[in-house]
């Protein structure tokens, strides 16, 4: 099914990819894992081309709810930058990833941990124990590297790189993106573009673009769909609108309205973050090189871009959802994709 037939979130209009990747400079990479119990995988999204240990990004994280193990938050709610690639993987794998990201930057930067500052590895998971055998710990650094290395503009969606083995909605869940576009004083256009990790959701509770499905969905499911929130979901927002890293923090808690819109309470066994990000500018490393002198929007004209998180979130939700393809992994469990339970005509007429 296409994506321009399914339902359009919001009045914004979209950018060219209607991706996170429509933010000048930001690039995904997969690498997926699929091989029998092992479902399973890595994506990794890089803020800008260079090194991001020398040009740091500002950026900020909210958590609705931390049943999560990720690994920099500490750093980076105490800083407002990131200074590695963003990777996303599963659960077990966060340690392997981190490692990979300080490897990598050791060989980029040989005196980091000596004469430089070590750096902040920015790991985010979720639990895919249902179709992969995490007991596996199948993920290795070099497909952190293989991912980091594939990163470009285009890149899939759905059953791919960590959200190869992810379950939403007892549903086949994994990745989804989506962007729309800001109009600012003066006749320019901001963009903002969202990438989720979906793991999340019960399916009594599935609201797509405003209608509630789920439980017709349910009404033919199992005992599953009937047990509390163990999900999680990872946020990433990029934008290329010049903020600093309080004014993300408030860009980042738009995301969870978008969120809540498709059936989430945020549930008590659900790990629910979201990070935010800016491209606007870059902070130097060393305290001898200039540090950037912006304009940052006012607080007053930052109504437009918290619509834009919101519907953005919503809809690469939707297309995370949509873009899965079934997948069945360890002891014969399966996810059947959303696409296979109700037919193109049912969800192009919501």
């Amino acid at each position: 099914m296409p994506a321009n037939s399914l339902p359009y979130i919001g009045t914004l209009l979209q950018g060219a990819r209607n991706a996170i990747t429509d933010v000048e400079g930001v690039t995904v990479g997969h690498q997926t894992l699929d091989d029998g119990s092992v479902q399973t995988g890595v994506t990794v999204i890089r803020p800008h081309a260079g090194d991001p240990f020398r040009d740091k990004v500002p950026a900020a994280a909210v958590v609705l709810n931390g049943f999560g193990k990720s690994v920099g938050l500490v750093q980076l709610a105490e800083l407002g930058v990131l200074e590695t690639p963003i990777a996303l993987t599963n659960t077990f794998s966060v340690g392997t990833v981190a490692t990979a990201q300080i490897r990598h930057c050791i060989a980029a930067n040989p005196e980091s941990g000596r004469s430089l500052p070590t750096v902040n590895p920015l790991v985010f998971e979720c639990n895919d124990g249902f179709l992969n055998d995490i007991q596996r710990l199948a993920v290795t650094e070099a497909d952190y590297l293989r991912a980091l290395e594939s990163a470009g503009s285009d890149f899939a969606q759905g059953s791919v790189g960590a959200g190869r083995g992810m379950s939403s909605f007892q549903l086949k869940g994994g990745i989804g993106s989506a962007s729309r576009r800001v109009s600012a004083p003066g006749g320019e256009l901001h963009t903002v573009g969202t990438l989720v990790l979906a793991n999340y959701g019960r399916q009594p509770q599935l609201v797509l673009a405003g209608h509630p499905v789920g439980e017709r969905l349910a009404a033919h499911g199992t005992r599953e769909s009937r047990e509390p929130e163990k999900g999680s979901i990872i946020i990433v927002v990029a934008t290329d609108a010049p903020l600093d890293a309080r004014q993300l923090r408030r860009l980042a808690l738009r995301a969870g309205a978008g969120l809540a819109r498709t059936g989430s309470v945020f549930g008590h066994g659900s790990g629910d973050i979201v990070l935010a990000f800016s491209t606007a500018y870059t902070v130097p490393d060393r305290v001898d090189r200039p540090m950037p002198a912006i304009a940052m929007v006012h607080d007053g004209l930052l109504d437009g871009l918290f619509q834009a998180a919101a519907d953005s979130t919503e809809q690469a939700i939707l297309h995370a959802l949509w873009r899965a393809t079934a997948v069945t992994g360890r002891d014969g469990n399966h996810r059947a994709a959303l696409s296979e339970l109700l037919p193109p005509s049912s969800l192009s007429s919501l």
